[in-house]
């Protein structure tokens, strides 16, 4: 390992959650991830008629929200709602707020649709002069700001809130703001992750731009054709790292942002934007490329981003660093994809395996020919690993975790 100083401090993941189509809570996903398997379903979600396969979470719309919460009850909210209830999330925050007052705990979310949901069918609802329904509230359900005001207000946190939306790298981006934030005092700790439902303006939007695919997703495929659509909740408890440290625990070690800006839509086709993400998270780090022992890919399963982030990845690691996407087992869950694959990465390293990459049958030579893509799941002992989040606009963000044992060993 590099022997340079860190720029900022490491954090600790204390606690985290998860829902998605492979379960509600920690336990579900770990032992999903270990067999391989994935969670999408042939889509049959609200009145969609898509040939295409979908990541739905079981039990959504039947999760209540506190009655004095109401003007939240959207299904993105919902969802939020179902992830806090899982792996004593709640009442982890609860004894953050109780050590260190309401105040000093902070709480920054990504999304990109929030509870857009809410709004069409409000839409389906109209009357005969086209107003729409009364019991509609744009603010609490729809509004991106809407998943933040819930969980501030659910879980009694004071401190600064906010919500990034930057598509697909939305929730990892978040973890670098709360970072930023406990490194400047402005808190101690923070509720990071994210929250995103699906809806009909992202299917049918992204079946608009041809990208969804007429099966499982299968990224880095030489047969793959395009991406699932998922939904998820993916929540951390960020702390500053205490001196005394468990093996078991997982730090935060570096965060890498960039804007490549090179279309709307599409990756740099060299992944430059994607290279700088990944080589500011190790600098921040002190790491090299080679002390990476697990990269999570963002791996859409889309030709065009497999292949750029294939490339850059190639040229920073090379065919030395095992690697591979997750989101055959999940499907795209957008902005919700950063702090869902942030959790991924906290299990594998906690309880020592490697994720396999449900859906992926024969590589494709030009997009991994060069990287040692792991299709089966397999024990392991990782000790550092790599998250790649890369949204629509060139919005990068790549983070890495660490087993606290091995860092204070390095440091």
């Amino acid at each position: 390992m590099a022997s340079h100083p860190r720029s900022l401090p490491a954090l600790r993941l204390s606690h985290a959650t998860a829902a998605s189509c492979l379960g509600h809570g920690l336990a579900p996903h770990a032992q999903a991830l270990r067999d391989g398997r994935s969670g999408l379903s042939r889509c049959s979600f609200d009145i969609v008629d898509l040939d295409t396969w979908i990541g739905e979470v079981d039990g959504v719309d039947e999760v209540a929200l506190p009655r004095d919460l109401a003007e939240f009850d959207c299904r993105n909210n919902r969802l939020a709602e179902l992830a806090l209830r899982q792996d004593d999330f709640e009442q982890a925050v609860q004894r953050a707020v109780a050590r260190h007052g309401a105040t000093r705990v902070g709480l920054f979310v990504g999304t990109s649709t929030s509870g857009i949901l809410q709004t069409e069918q409000a839409y389906r609802r109209r009357d005969a002069q086209g107003a729409l329904p009364p019991d509609f509230d744009y603010a609490g359900t729809h509004n991106t700001a809407s998943l933040a005001a819930y969980l501030s207000r659910r879980l009694g946190v004071l401190g600064p809130a906010c919500v990034i939306s930057s598509a697909c790298s939305s929730s990892a981006k978040v973890f670098a703001t709360a970072q930023r934030m406990i490194a400047a005092g402005v808190v101690d700790c923070a509720v990071v992750g994210g929250v995103d439902s699906l809806c009909l303006t992202t299917l049918y939007g992204f079946h608009s731009l041809e990208l969804l695919s007429p099966q499982p997703c299968r990224p880095f495929d030489a047969e793959r054709s395009g991406l699932s659509l998922g939904e998820a909740a993916g929540l951390v408890l960020l702390e500053r790292a205490a001196p005394a440290l468990h093996a078991e625990d997982v730090l935060l070690l570096g965060a890498g942002e960039s804007s490549d800006a090179h279309h709307m839509s599409a990756p740099h086709p060299e992944g430059r934007g994607a290279r700088m993400a990944m080589q500011q998270a190790l600098a921040q780090a002190a790491l090299r490329p080679r002390d990476i022992d697990y990269l999570n890919l963002h791996g859409t399963a889309t030709p065009s981003n497999d292949a750029a982030e294939g490339r850059a990845v190639t040229e920073l690691f090379g065919a030395a660093t095992p690697c591979n996407s997750t989101k055959g087992a999940t499907g795209h869950t957008l902005g919700a994809a950063g702090g869902l694959e942030v959790v991924f990465c906290l299990l594998a390293l906690r309880e020592g395996f490697l994720p396999g990459s449900p859906g992926t049958h024969r590589l494709d030579p030009a997009a991994a020919g060069a990287l040692d893509y792991r299709v089966a799941a397999a024990r392991a002992r990782p000790n550092v690993a790599m998250s790649n989040s890369f949204g629509f606009g060139g919005t990068n963000c790549s983070l890495v975790l660490g087993r606290a044992e091995a860092w204070s060993a390095a440091s």
